[in-house]
């Protein structure tokens, strides 16, 4: 179950880690009763529905059944392998492991030739690091970027390098080192000729800003032009360890500042993240030259509550930041956006005003998203036109009419009402009726939408049938005590539990409480090899139950249980029944008549 760490260390992370600190670093956390909910980190939702049990050391959604102990909460939202969480835990907690197991976890299941490329990023990064550096070759292109307001520190913090302007230099280095050229074609780094069999390098002559993967692997760089070379900037192109669409530049040394943060910064580009940086920010991130895509948008969910757009003031950009808030509040995600002066960039504006007013009057005067949108829908209009003022007013109703929170209505309508003498009634009279208009198309639309599949459990969960509420409730009852899982398997006599996934629970539990285990559900969870099971036992657990089960209680569960297939076995002869009397065969249905009563007898 643990691999190659002993088990007594397992129990040492268990004992030194509380759940609550963990997860309330990714979820924020209020305390209510015994238990602390939160958002679901898992899936969307705008009502809490996620429970962290202190006592019992576990988390549950109530919405889509996600479920676990510390470890699994950390698999399922990182990705990383139990061996990788517990190394995480452990460190966190100063517990010695007594292995090294961050090299073999991190190539774990990596194909060959995806860790070859990874592995040669890596390598030549550090060599146009160098060169930077360290040579006189690339002295003045350390002069180009500490002239740009870039320091040593952030030079070697983001691990920036220069690749000379020679053809092959790169290509030499890699086949030095045994790295197959085709291979190196494929991962982006050195392109081959047309005309002649040979390959030379992709980037030459260029600022080189290395970009990392989540697990902080090195997969793709994009390169700045020193002199007139176009294009201005070149970036890796896509490659089967790089894809654009699922990379945010910085998300690996921004992740822990975001989550303890709940705030990310967005911007256009890895020059405006790395300005930010040198003005304290340490929560920014960008996109790799393409539009916000969901599994961008998804990343940052999962990571923080409010994504703040800092984007370039032209024209272009302010269209982007539009487009960007859009995407992100229709995911429930709250928005801000952070306005510069005309025409500029982040970058420009660090170097212009400073480094400390980017954070302190820009970003810390971020406009709600709303806001923003009154300014966006200005852009190019008369107001003083009559014309251009009634659609002017007539788009940011719309606007209004989407809002949810009744003060945020009342705050922009009167916002409205104020600034063109019109009457607040008038104005909120229309709002209404834009947003029953909303309402209408919402509906018509849902209509033939499918019902999400949570939502369907948990109708379902609701009309369990007796047999198998009995079932539930016993295996709650055996996680809290071995002597009840015993005492059941005794009144079995053989017999399993109607439901398949009972059943693997409860022969998981009799084994876990064989190999010398006492009652405890984090430890029986890491026990469980299934994902789908520890999900359900998780569930099973959180069940309100008698604090002791009686003797009678306990009686009751059984029955339900064994009888269940007497109960299919009376459907089935009742059905046999109507279809003798059917055939006008009334001996036969008189005799299944007879046996169908000697089993109802049996049930009492």
């Amino acid at each position: 179950m643990v691999g190659r760490i002993p088990e007594e260390k397992i129990n040492e992370i268990k004992q030194a880690i509380d759940i609550v600190d963990v997860i309330g670093e990714h979820v924020q956390l209020t305390k209510q009763g015994r238990n602390f909910l939160g958002l679901c980190p898992f899936h969307g939702e705008k009502t809490p529905s996620f429970s962290v049990s202190p006592e019992k050391q576990i988390f549950h959604c109530f919405g889509c059944n996600a479920g676990g102990n510390v470890f699994s909460f950390l698999m399922d939202l990182e990705g990383f392998s139990f061996q990788e969480v517990a190394a995480k835990l452990a460190s966190r907690a100063n517990i010695d492991l007594g292995i090294d197991i961050a090299d073999a976890e991190k190539k774990k299941n990596i194909p060959d030739s995806l860790q070859q490329m990874i592995d040669a990023h890596d390598l030549l990064s550090k060599f146009y690091h160098h060169l930077l550096v360290n040579t006189k070759d690339g002295q003045h292109a350390l002069e180009y970027l500490l002239n740009r307001g870039f320091t040593l520190p952030i030079i070697e913090k983001f691990q920036i390098g220069y690749s000379l302007s020679s053809w092959d230099i790169a290509v030499k280095f890699l086949a030095k080192r045994k790295y197959d050229g085709t291979l190196m074609e494929k991962a982006g780094l050195i392109i081959k000729s047309d005309k002649e069999n040979k390959y030379f390098d992709r980037f030459r002559d260029r600022i080189i800003f290395p970009i990392m993967d989540r697990n902080g692997n090195i997969v793709a760089f994009s390169g700045r032009a020193l002199g007139d070379s176009h294009p201005k900037y070149l970036n890796s192109p896509e490659t089967p360890i790089f894809n654009k669409s699922s990379t945010l530049y910085n998300f690996f040394s921004a992740r822990s500042s975001i989550r303890k943060s709940q705030q990310a910064v967005l911007f256009e580009g890895f020059a405006d993240v790395i300005a930010a940086s040198r003005s304290g920010i340490e929560n920014g991130v960008a996109t790799m030259g393409t539009s916000l895509t969901d599994e961008h948008i998804s990343i940052l969910k999962r990571n923080s509550q409010t994504v703040t757009i800092c984007y370039d003031s032209d024209s272009a950009g302010i269209e982007a930041a539009f487009r960007a808030g859009q995407l992100l509040t229709k995911a429930n995600c709250q928005v801000k956006v952070a306005v510069l002066p005309d025409g500029m960039d982040p970058d420009d504006y660090v170097n212009q005003y400073g480094e400390e007013k980017l954070q302190n009057e820009i970003l810390h005067n971020a406009l709600p998203y709303m806001s923003f949108k009154l300014m966006y829908y200005r852009r190019g209009k008369n107001l003083q036109n009559e014309g251009d003022k009634l659609e002017y007013i007539e788009k940011v109703l719309g606007e209004i009419a989407k809002l949810e929170k009744i003060v945020e209505k009342d705050l922009y309508t009167r916002q409205l009402s104020s600034e063109f003498s019109i009457s607040l009634e008038a104005l909120q009279q229309q709002e209404r009726q834009l947003a029953d208009s909303l309402q209408i198309n919402n509906s018509n639309k849902s209509i033939s939408t499918p019902v999400k599949q949570y939502s369907v459990k948990k109708q379902v969960k609701s009309l369990l049938p007796a047999y198998q509420t009995a079932e539930r409730r016993l295996l709650a009852h055996m996680l809290k005590s071995e002597d009840i899982a015993f005492k059941v398997q005794e009144y079995l006599q053989g017999k399993t539990f109607n439901i398949d996934e009972h059943q693997a629970i409860f022969t998981y539990l009799l084994a876990f409480y064989e190999s010398g285990q006492s009652s405890d559900i984090s430890s029986f969870i890491n026990f469980i090899a299934d994902n789908e099971l520890k999900r359900m036992v998780v569930d099973i657990e959180m069940m309100d139950i008698n604090e002791e089960l009686s003797n009678q209680e306990l009686m009751d569960y059984m029955k339900q249980l064994l009888n269940y297939d007497k109960i299919v076995e009376i459907k089935e002869k009742k059905l046999k029944q109507k279809e003798a009397e059917r055939q006008q065969n009334y001996v036969e249905a008189a005799k299944i008549g007879m046996e169908v009563l000697l089993l109802e007898k049996s049930l009492k």
